[in-house]
């Protein structure tokens, strides 16, 4: 979700403006993506890298999460939609985590839509901390280095038990994946939309979507259209 900070930038306003846009544009986008029938939606919230930005902006942003989910929690869990976290809780304030472990309790066992969050989230941290726990099992004598599969490790990143996106959509032009689901989206179609965050909803997803099902997803084997297969 790219492009807050331009979006208030262009309309002559602070960039804490162009945050509280952005949850209006997630709001839209979740509920564009229950009436299209995705079944799940991640969005990457805040990444691990930043924490560089400056401390005013860090607090407006935590600020916003603490509303996010005091405001909106209850209305997600009457939708039926399940809540899911990934990322760590190092250098969170302990009502933070306190507030997304609320999140996922409490919607747990719901089956709409599943909703992930990718908060204080970094990929290549995830797959560091896989192989560490892989290396220990092996240190400790539990498992035979010949035995480490594809699935073994993605049974260790935050993502287990959600599956691959099909799709990844970047917003405001930017063409790049900065440290989101690397491993998890080997195969996916990627799709950099022009549109500012603040700007996406409804119909900015149809066209994400759009550009989607016209893609002929090899997986690196021939095209269906010349006889080939995944």
């Amino acid at each position: 979700m790219d492009g807050n900070g331009r979006w208030a930038s262009q309309r002559g306003l602070p960039r804490f403006e162009g945050h509280r846009r952005g949850v209006e544009a997630l709001r839209r986008t979740i509920t564009a993506a229950e009436e299209l029938g995705i079944r799940f939606l991640t969005v990457y919230s805040f990444s691990s890298e930043n924490w560089r930005r400056p401390v005013t902006e860090i607090a407006e942003l935590m600020g916003l999460l603490r509303r996010f989910i005091r405001n909106d929690l209850a209305d997600l869990h009457a939708r039926n939609v399940r809540i899911r976290v990934i990322g760590v809780n190092d250098g969170l304030s302990p009502d933070i985590v306190a507030l997304l472990d609320e999140a996922e309790k409490l919607t747990s066992a719901n089956t709409g839509l599943t909703f992930v969050v990718a908060f204080n989230y970094g990929s290549r941290r995830e797959i560091a901390d896989a192989v560490r726990s892989i290396a220990g099992e092996i240190a400790a004598g539990r498992l035979d280095p010949a035995d480490i599969s594809e699935e073994m490790i993605a049974g260790r990143l935050d993502t287990a038990g959600i599956p691959d996106p099909d799709l990844v959509v970047r917003t405001s032009g930017e063409q790049r994946l900065s440290n989101f689901l690397l491993w998890q989206s080997s195969y996916s179609e990627l799709v950099f939309s022009p549109v500012l965050w603040p700007d996406f909803g409804h119909d900015a997803l149809i066209a994400a979507i759009d550009a989607y099902r016209v893609r002929d997803r090899r997986f690196g084997g021939l095209s269906a259209a010349i006889g080939g297969s995944r």
